[in-house]
């Protein structure tokens, strides 16, 4: 063979190919896996360049990938001052009374619905302290958003509005919105007008952004937005993404036929390490928004609508893209949404089967559980979502759905066991990206997924590798370690599937290598 670019050796390496499931060294050449061996091996693949890394006994596995995260979009989303880690109505206000302007504004991200303590969501709860600043903070579910009275002046917002999804100003008995904006469309209003990084800022914070994600072994992002393609193509014209992103574009309720026609032509744009694959749908929204899309009514009476004001007009969209051969996942969290999306891809045909996937899928009754084996759907899940729930039930997620709904959260282990494959993600930047804390998670859910069990190590590690590069399609050249294969490769200093979840969730992260480039290494 041809001398490679790149060899590890020293190495524990656990490929996840049935046929070689371990070895102690690997060659690279031009991003992808030449040959899979023994320390011996290597003084005859190693030419005059190549260069040599001795791993010291740490522990390689394929390439960590996180199955649904927003790493552009998320970057306008994740400014201001994080409130994730407010915890009631005294710390929310604490957190506001110090938070800086930016442009005058006050803007904030992360908040949990639980710091409400059950108070419906008013902007007068937090006005005395934001004085006449506009402010505007999200929400952690991302589908809605606090706005204080000046912000909503602003943006030109007295009143409830229509819109073609399920979006809502929410506004009291008087018809005076109370600052709770639910959905994009809705949020849009005031995003419109609210201070927003710089192009230059965006470029430097997508860098920081992804080479922290590769520090903590990721090599790629199922990204379910269509982002900003320019935005990305230039930087990767500048420097090499240290992960590598495949983006899914959002085809929303009222698009027509041009409007699907441009997705399609969208789909295989891309450069080094970045791709168009997919078209992202929403069925529903959130349970605490009340927007999830449930067989029977939250407890507050609401979630029997569906985001698609015409869900057959959805399954016609998805057969149209599926037709033109376009990968689609959809948004489904509620039991009624799970339902009408497996119902959908099983009126393809036997052709649908491993072009489709749902993401979330939070509550599901036992009988559809084993859909998606059958009909060959993926699960893409995201197990540090169960943090903000309560073993209790006592949240705000609990409370709406109710114990029997509630019992159901988060099967991860359920759908493996059912034979689906079941792909995980953080959902960043609604949870943290971390994919230690995704794998640690994901064997031990928490809150009102904390009953049951979570995958084993060897499902867990599977569900960020091998199941991830099967919800992209991506199975034959990605997802294990063998010749052929991209050279997306994570070292760590711990055993995946030997040590402890919390052992794994500290493990240092010794190298990230993507598309055969070195884009992390540990101090030494």
């Amino acid at each position: 063979m041809l001398a490679p670019d790149l060899v590890l050796t020293g190495a524990q390496v656990r490929t996840l190919d049935p046929a070689r499931p371990a070895a102690t060294a690997l060659a690279v050449r031009e991003g992808v896996i030449t040959a899979v061996g023994e320390a011996a091996d290597v003084r005859d693949w190693r030419g005059p360049g190549t260069e040599v890394i001795e791993l010291g006994g740490a522990h390689l596995v394929p390439g960590l990938v996180d199955s649904h995260s927003h790493p552009v979009w998320g970057l306008e989303m994740a400014t201001g001052v994080d409130l994730s880690g407010v915890r009631d109505l005294a710390g929310l206000r604490a957190a506001l009374a110090g938070a800086a302007r930016i442009g005058g504004w006050v803007l904030g991200y992360g908040l949990d619905h639980n710091a409400f303590e059950g108070r419906p969501i008013h902007h007068e709860l937090v006005a005395d302290v934001l004085g006449d600043a506009p402010a505007l903070l999200r929400l952690y579910d991302g589908h809605s958003a606090l706005a204080d009275a000046a912000a909503l002046a602003a943006a030109g917002v007295s009143g409830p509005r229509s819109f073609d999804q399920r979006a809502e100003v929410v506004c009291d008995a008087s018809g005076r919105p109370t600052g709770h904006l639910v959905e994009h469309a809705a949020m849009d209003l005031v995003t419109a007008v609210a201070p927003r990084p710089s192009d230059t800022e965006r470029r430097s914070r997508l860098v920081e952004l992804l080479s922290a994600m590769a520090a903590t072994g990721l090599t790629g992002a199922h990204v379910m937005d269509g982002g900003d393609l320019e935005l990305v193509a230039a930087v990767a014209r500048e420097t090499v993404l240290p992960v590598r992103l495949r983006f899914a574009p959002w085809c929303m309720p009222g698009a027509d036929a041009d409007a699907l026609r441009e997705l399609i032509a969208l789909q295989g744009r891309g450069g080094r390490h970045w791709l168009v694959g997919g078209v992202k749908f929403f069925m529903d929204g959130t349970v605490e928004g009340g927007t999830a899309w449930l067989e029977h009514p939250d407890c507050h009476g609401r979630g029997t609508d569906a985001f698609w004001p015409d869900p057959r007009a959805y399954a016609e969209a998805v057969r149209t893209l599926h037709t033109a051969g376009v990968r689609t996942a959809t948004h489904a969290i509620g039991d009624a949404a799970v339902r009408h999306v497996l119902d959908t891809v099983a009126s393809l045909g036997p052709g649908g089967r491993g072009a489709h996937r749902i993401e979330h899928i939070e509550t599901a009754p036992d009988e559809l559980l084993p859909c998606f084996a059958e009909l060959g759907v993926a699960a893409s899940m995201q197990p540090p979502h169960t943090g903000y729930t309560r073993d209790d039930g006592s949240d705000e997620w609990s409370r709406r759905l109710g114990g029997e709904r509630a019992a159901r959260a988060w099967r991860l282990r359920d759908l493996r066991d059912a034979g689906a494959t079941v792909a995980l993600g953080s959902d960043w930047p609604i949870a943290h990206f971390d994919a230690r804390a995704v794998l640690a998670t994901a064997r031990r859910p928490k809150g009102a997924a904390a009953h049951r069990a979570g995958l084993t190590a060897s499902q867990a590690l599977e569900g960020c590798t091998s199941h991830a590069a099967a919800a992209a399609g991506e199975s034959g050249i990605a997802g294990r370690i063998a010749p052929g294969f991209r050279a997306d490769l994570t070292a760590l200093g711990v055993d995946p599937v030997r040590a402890s979840a919390g052992e794994l969730a500290d493990a240092p992260v010794t190298l990230t290598v993507t598309g055969g480039q070195v884009v992390h290494r540990a101090a030494r």
